[in-house]
């Protein structure tokens, strides 16, 4: 079976390492994968993945450009690969940015509000919204941390209310340690689920409910590389027991009439 993995995280060599390990400490993980790109392909390619969506993370205002610039290299490099960008709050020139990737052939743009400590649903966040949805371009976002307040399920509900054209994926089911709140708020909306990191954590019982109300049609497969290990994440979708039909289209249908819909082939 074909696997599209729909969300990673790539790193350049020099930095690798010490990206790891910082997510590794914020989120209380041991790491083992360094976060390269090779290092991606060669865990992705012993469960069958055909494309992976890579993107990264500025935590500051002056990392946007050379981060983008970064992922642009990367699908040059490796054809398996579509990009998804970079923003932050305080970027001036965001609309610039966003024509400029899209030029480039990046097809989103990854937001973790956790990350860079900003609220999803923040006003001041309204007009890169706009300028996304504008361009057609989907935002992934970091969904949930109970330990936070700044990208639960109940902020991206908001966000889907006043932005109805703007296309959102919210990884981790809705809401990293946040389930509750996604089913409560987002499952049944018009938006995407991503599965990573998740299954390590969420009952099976309650994933199950989560994806009927959802609904099995907007749920993509994703690893969160380096987070986890790709034959890990395909064995905890297994433990859902669902149909060859539905575990067909979470691992690689879905994902890829989503792809269509922004021009990316899938080979």
């Amino acid at each position: 079976m074909k696997v599209i993995d729909f969300h990673a995280h790539i790193y350049p060599e020099k930095i690798a390492g010490k990206a790891v390990q910082a997510i590794g400490n914020f989120y209380h993980i041991d790491m083992s994968s360094r976060g390269t790109a090779g290092g991606l392909v060669e865990n992705g390619e012993k469960i069958g993945v055909v494309k992976y969506i890579v993107h990264s993370t500025a935590t500051k205002p002056s990392q946007v450009e050379s981060i983008n610039n970064f992922i642009i290299s990367e699908i040059s490099a490796e054809k398996r690969f579509v990009g998804f960008g970079t923003l932050h709050p305080d970027f001036p020139g965001t609309e610039a940015e966003v024509r400029r990737i899209r030029e480039a052939g990046l097809r989103g743009i990854k937001l973790h509000p956790d990350f860079q400590a900003f609220q999803a649903d923040a006003p001041g966040m309204d007009p890169v919204y706009d300028i996304l949805a504008h361009y057609r371009m989907p935002v992934l976002f970091h969904a949930g941390d109970i330990r936070y307040d700044y990208s639960g399920p109940k902020r991206i509900a908001r966000v889907l209310e006043k932005h109805p054209d703007l296309t959102v994926i919210a990884a981790h089911f809705g809401g990293y340690t946040q389930w509750d709140e996604a089913y409560e708020y987002l499952a049944g909306k018009d938006l995407w689920f991503d599965t990573s990191s998740t299954l390590w954590k969420l009952p099976v019982p309650d994933a199950r409910r989560l994806m009927e109300k959802h609904g099995y049609e907007r749920f993509l497969f994703g690893s969160d590389f380096p987070m986890w290990n790709h034959e890990k994440e395909l064995a905890r979708i297994g433990t859902l027991g669902l149909p060859e039909d539905k575990l067909e289209a979470v691992l690689f249908g879905n994902a890829a009439g989503f792809l269509a819909s922004l021009g990316c082939g899938v080979v």
